[in-house]
């Protein structure tokens, strides 16, 4: 007989203190766990005499009992009963981390032996209020780290005294941390970071004198500065207190901090200079105080910082010299100052400790050569220098620098040749040398490398002094998706070879000297999206293969010497909007029809032999009479096909009837999966799935909204068959991995239902509707400018969380306003998972079989590559910050081929002083400061190179910082602090 779970629970709550009572526990625990798999299969009902032998994850002691349950990364999913949990009253260790238990936690009590107890990693709600210290009078580790708590921090950890561990990051507490939180002396490692916690850190943190690690940041938002009291954790090693708010000067006491492996103090406002003391810490390791408003020199006692092996200070305002003693640090890898005003020239020797493995100190004013020795030991990665005055030639050495993967050398003086091997390097992926002074040719690979593939996916050599051929060898590039070498001296022809550059989506070889006719077999490249060819000596007729170009957007030949007709294929590509074939010795009638009714006079003049309506020039008699007749041919051949069409689709929707009625024959029975406790049977749902109710339509599927018999509100989302139900074992993972995020800026979706045919998703219901309609439709008047903000910082949160907290990686897709869906106080969420993706490979982008996403938000290495990553969703998120500054949709108001990207940036002329012409009218009283910095931080989301958008926790922390020291109100009427 099978003893019901709410009988069994009573029973152990009356049943004697033994072995055999605690695996009872044990077993009643295992029954409230969602498919506990194998991990639990040890856990055996029919031989618990074995549990301290052979049952996972349990320990016991010589008398016989549980002190031990080490759950730890077991894929478990469900609900704990920590009342049951309290009956195991030897444990020692208890260890949830890891899984996906969610619901509220509840009350532990009466475990006077537990030392250790985590339950980090997991979707655990509620507050930690029921902490008695009475409970757990030998506890020494308390682990909660990433979880879904909320409250104030719990005042029952304050009486822990022999708590040793204490980490309550990644949650959701709030309020500000109390003073008495000194008193826990014995405290060694302590993270409250990733939080919502406010006001000023206690100077009494400084007496937790055995700290050796604390982390403080991330997301909370203090006021002040950092106490110099801190100067007193003479223990400390680890010490992070970035990303939350901090100002004022960095506190001179820190110099005493001799044992200090790390310091973080990086996406704050301090200010003032860094104080030379921090020269004592030398042990250090990383320091990172970038993002700042620091000022002045690098300090000359950091010559005694010899182990740092990661210096970050960009984005302050530091000025002076590199010091040369930076190029000595034996063990220095990565080295970024960019965005500072340093001058001088770069520091001696950098690079012979042979270590160096990144390196940026773009965008200051340095002066004189780069050195040769950066590359000493074949490490150097990353090497950035762009914006700056440097001169004289690139280093041979970088030629054969094999580890290299990103060089930017863009916008410096720099002059010679181009090392021979320096774009056939084996991992190289970018490479920028635009607006210098180089010249000479491009070099064929040496040493038969010509062979082998090429890594290089963007090459940028704009105005610059190159001359020669493009060589042959560019077929080897295979990886090319961007080359730009505009406004230089090449001639000859564009090699037949560019052809087999199959994944060029941006080709510009415009203002240089290249002669002979386009090659035909530029129409292989189907990627190609923009391809500029103009202002050079080109000759022969237009190649009709353009037309194969499905992607392609953007088209310019003019400024040549083409001849003969426009291939009226030309105007099939329905992607493209943009056309122009000015001055060129073109003849005949231009086509009337697809992209050519669209163009203006402007995109023809200069050919005096082209005719037709356009150009208001007759063209021969014979002309209208033939086209008329081929046009007539035409659509009588497509009515015949279109009739058979007809009688073709009939059949096929009688065939597809009559086999959906036998599938339904077959149909198993509904399972349903919950991913939090619900009140709502799958039958509820199924009632809720009916034309009446639908709300929302989309290309992942129809979307409905219902209301269970106990009044909760829920919305439905019926996936269509292509996308989600590729792959049933693989959809269901990624159902899970969806169904465990908890996030108060994510729709949570609440169960998952399934017939084997049919699956449906079953979310939280909003109901303020989308932002997209709340925009652009009758909701607008509601969304003042304080809540547009918000609204911005929470869906980055969103995205954030997928992009840096989940793994894998998840990558939306198909962000856009109408997927961020507002609560009743109009609260953000992201929605709709759609097309999303799961990032595998540490991240690296991934290739499409099709283009996902809305038309007007995808961005542009996307719709011409396939490729995506995360960098694709912060150029979507760009346009919605732009749709929340201006109040227009992405699209349809701007003109023929023109969308909000392109219009703002000429609206503004680019700069964000002028973002006052841009705003939507509706707004009133819209702080300056908090405008310009959003039209800022969207135009640096939508940059056409994915490597110059910021990453999403980037962006949430520029957004939150802006606020954060924005004035409190927002109502000042004053013309010097706000528009209209």
């Amino acid at each position: 007989m099978v003893i019901p779970s709410t009988v069994l629970l009573i029973l152990l709550l009356c049943s004697s203190h033994t072995l055999a009572a605690d695996a009872d526990v044990l077993l009643a625990l295992k029954l409230r766990f969602h498919h506990p798999g194998p991990s639990l299969s040890s856990w055996d009902e029919t031989d618990s005499a074995s549990l301290c032998l052979t049952w996972a994850g349990i320990e016991c002691s010589p008398a016989g009992r549980v002190v031990s349950l080490l759950l730890t990364d077991m894929n478990l999913h469900g609900t704990v009963s920590f009342l049951l949990l309290s009956r195991l009253d030897r444990l020692v260790n208890l260890s949830l981390a890891g899984n996906g238990f969610s619901g509220e936690f509840g009350s532990l009590t009466n475990l006077p032996r537990l030392r250790s107890l985590d339950l980090s990693n997991n979707q655990l709600t509620g507050d930690l209020a029921w902490i008695d210290p009475s409970s757990f009078p030998e506890l020494e580790v308390f682990d909660a780290y990433d979880n879904n708590f909320t409250g104030s921090l719990p005042s029952g950890l304050l009486g822990l005294t022999k708590l040793r561990y204490l980490s309550l990051g990644g949650n959701y507490f709030w309020g500000k941390i109390p003073p008495s939180l000194g008193g826990l002396v014995k405290l060694e490692y302590l993270s409250l970071d990733g939080n919502d916690l406010s006001g000023r850190i206690p100077a009494e943190l400084g007496n937790l004198t055995r700290l050796r690690v604390i982390y403080l940041g991330q997301y909370n938002a203090y006021e002040g500065n950092i106490p110099d009291e801190f100067g007193n954790l003479t223990g400390l090693v680890h010490l992070d207190l970035s990303s939350c708010g901090l100002e004022g000067n960095i506190p001179k006491t820190l110099g005493r901090l001799a044992k200090l492996h790390t310091l973080y103090l990086h996406i704050n406002s301090l200010s003032g200079a860094v104080p030379g003391e921090l020269g004592n810490l030398t042990n250090l390791v990383s320091l990172d105080l970038s993002i700042n408003s620091l000022t002045g020199e690098i300090p000359p006692e950091f010559v005694n910082l010899t182990k740092l092996r990661l210096l970050n200070m960009f984005m302050n305002r530091l000025h002076g010299s590199i010091p040369d003693f930076v190029a000595g640090f034996p063990n220095l890898e990565a080295l970024a100052l960019w965005r500072n005003n340093f001058t001088g020239t770069m520091p001696r020797g950098l690079g012979s400790n042979g270590r160096l493995r990144e390196l940026d100190l773009s965008t200051n004013k340095l002066t004189g050569t780069i050195p040769s020795e950066l590359c000493l030991s074949d490490r150097l990665q990353i090497l950035i220098l762009l914006n700056n005055f440097l001169f004289g030639p690139i280093p041979e050495s970088l030629g054969t620098c094999n580890s290299l993967v990103k060089v930017r050398l863009g916008q410096n003086y720099l002059n010679g040749s181009i090392p021979t091997s320096l774009i056939y390097l084996p991992h190289l992926n970018l490479l920028e040398l635009q607006n210098n002074l180089l010249s000479g040719v491009l070099m064929e690979s040496m040493n038969n490398e010509s062979l082998k593939p090429v890594a290089l996916q963007e090459l940028n050599l704009e105005n610059n002094k190159i001359s020669g051929m493009l060589p042959d060898s560019i077929s080897n590039f295979s990886c090319l998706q961007i080359l730009i070498a505009r406004g230089n001296q090449f001639s000859g022809p564009i090699p037949v070879s560019i052809g087999e550059v199959r994944q060029l989506a941006r080709l510009d070889l415009s203002e240089n000297a290249f002669n002979g006719e386009i090659p035909q077999e530029i129409g292989n490249c189907y990627n190609l999206n923009h391809m500029d060819i103009s202002q050079n000596n080109l000759s022969g007729p237009i190649p009709g293969t353009i037309s194969k170009l499905h992607f392609l957007n953007y088209l310019n030949l003019s400024g040549n010497h083409l001849t003969r007709i426009i291939p009226e294929a030309i105007g099939t590509v329905q992607s493209l909007t943009t056309a122009d074939f000015s001055y060129n010795n073109l003849s005949g009638r231009i086509p009337d029809s697809g992209l050519f009714v669209i163009l203006n006079t402007s995109s023809f003049m200069g050919n005096p032999e082209l005719c037709g309506h356009l150009l208001n020039r007759s063209c021969h008699l014979g002309g209208p009479k033939t086209v008329s007749h081929r046009t007539n041919l035409k659509f009588r051949f497509i009515f015949m096909l279109a009739m058979s069409g007809c009688v073709l689709i009939l059949v096929a929707a009688v065939i597809v009837k009559v086999t959906h009625l036998r599938r339904n024959d077959r149909l198993g029975r509904w399972k349903m999966t919950a991913f939090q406790k619900i009140d709502f049977s799958v039958n509820d749902v199924l009632e809720c799935v009916k034309d009446g109710n639908e709300i929302g339509r989309g290309g992942a599927g129809v979307v409905f909204h219902g209301q269970t018999p106990c009044s909760t509100e829920i919305a439905i989302k019926k996936l269509l068959v292509l996308g989600w139900n590729r792959n049933y074992r693989s959809f269901r993972g990624e159902i899970e991995t969806l169904g465990r995020i908890r996030h108060r800026n994510i729709v949570r979706l609440m169960a998952f239902c399934s017939n084997g045919e049919m699956n449906l998703l079953i979310f939280e219901y909003m109901k303020n509707g989308s932002l997209g309609e709340a925009l652009s439709g009758k909701k607008g008047r509601f969304l003042g400018w304080n809540t547009r903000y918000r609204i911005a910082i929470e869906a980055a949160r969103g995205l954030s969380y997928l992009h840096h907290d989940c793994s894998p990686m998840i990558v939306h897709r198909d962000v856009k306003s109408s997927n961020i869906l507002l609560n009743s106080s109009n609260e953000a969420h992201i929605a709709d998972f759609g097309l999303a993706k799961f990032m595998s490979d540490g991240g690296a982008s991934e290739s499409m079989s099709v283009i996902a996403g809305s038309y007007g938000y995808i961005a542009p290495e996307y719709a011409y590559t396939l490729k995506v990553d995360e960098k694709t969703d912060v150029y979507s998120f760009g346009v919605v910050l732009l749709e929340l500054l201006t109040g227009r949709r992405p699209v349809g108001e701007f003109g023929m081929g023109v969308d909000i990207v392109q219009w703002t940036r000429i609206a503004t002329n680019g700069l964000r002083e002028n973002v006052g012409c841009i705003l939507d009218p509706k707004l009133t009283n819209v702080p300056k400061d908090e405008a310009m910095r959003l039209y800022f931080i969207a135009t640096m989301c939508v940059q056409e190179n994915r490597i110059e958008r910021p990453a999403m926790r980037e962006v949430e922390q520029m957004l939150s910082e802006q606020h954060r020291n924005s004035p409190e109100s927002h109502t000042s009427s004053s013309s010097s602090t706000t528009f209209r």
